[in-house]
């Protein structure tokens, strides 16, 4: 990957682009579960969200295994796919984007009041 694309972002895009290709060719229950996995992981992407980007890939390629195999969405995610997406994104205690903004406006608070009272 070039500087330019690490930029602009347009490694990120031909990847998107190719995911929904991919997507694309799945049954209509495994397109919308597909929705409802990215839906679920938005709010676990750094600012990029480059680091969701294998984790996508992933899920995406077990609902392609798994609809050639057959399965049913049921049998592969269950009922709970936003616990599924949360196991995915690292457990229960996983960071989303609005804990590191908290924990950023904390430390900038902070960083303010030492600086007032001191």
């Amino acid at each position: 990957m070039s500087f330019w694309e690490t930029i602009t972002g347009s490694d990120l895009t031909r990847e998107w682009k190719a995911f929904e290709v991919r997507a694309a060719a799945l049954p209509a229950d495994y397109r919308a579960a597909w929705e409802e996995i990215k839906g679920h992981l938005f709010p676990y992407a750094d600012f990029t969200g480059r680091n969701l980007m294998p984790i996508l890939d992933n899920a995406l390629g077990l609902l392609e295994e798994t609809a050639a195999e057959g399965q049913s969405i049921h049998e592969v995610l269950g009922d709970d796919i936003g616990g599924f997406c949360t196991a995915l994104a690292g457990g229960a205690g996983a960071r989303n984007f609005r804990d590191r903004w908290r924990e950023q406006l904390n430390r900038n608070v902070a960083r303010k009041l030492g600086r007032l009272g001191g």
